[in-house]
């Protein structure tokens, strides 16, 4: 059940990365940049976490991630749920998907959290004016 190209996205905090996966060579760029060159280290090796599941499938699929807002860590958490969603969904294979729930469920669930609006009387979501009785 292979496709032509599957558009997936993901989400964490205020990042937003979208990707879209295709028949290819196993070449995989976010921003445009190959994943090997990625930078920071640490938030290569989140994003890579994804692919070393899949094994052998990202070696026919060409993915293609852009990734927008929030800082480099919460980026990088986006772009490996959209990478793991677009290879489930390319594939339709259901032994990658358990795989994928086994390791970590935030490979295929975005981060549905958002920042509680600020309220009046304080200066943010919670906090309150200081009381004085005297």
């Amino acid at each position: 059940m292979i496709k032509k190209a599957i558009n997936t996205s993901g989400k964490r905090k205020t990042a937003v990365a979208r990707a879209s996966v295709k028949k290819g060579k196993g070449l995989i760029r976010i921003n445009s940049k190959p994943v090997e060159l990625y930078e920071p280290e640490i938030a290569r090796w989140k994003i890579l976490e994804a692919i070393k599941i899949a094994g052998d499938l990202v070696d026919k699929v060409n993915i293609d991630v852009t990734v927008k807002g929030g800082g480099f860590m919460s980026q990088a958490n986006a772009a490996r749920t959209a990478i793991a969603k677009g290879l489930v969904e390319y594939t339709g294979d259901p032994s990658l998907k358990i795989a994928y729930l086994d390791h970590d469920r935030s490979l295929l669930v975005s981060d549905s959290r958002r920042k509680e609006p600020k309220k009046p009387l304080g200066r943010g979501a919670r906090k309150r004016r200081q009381k004085s009785y005297r």
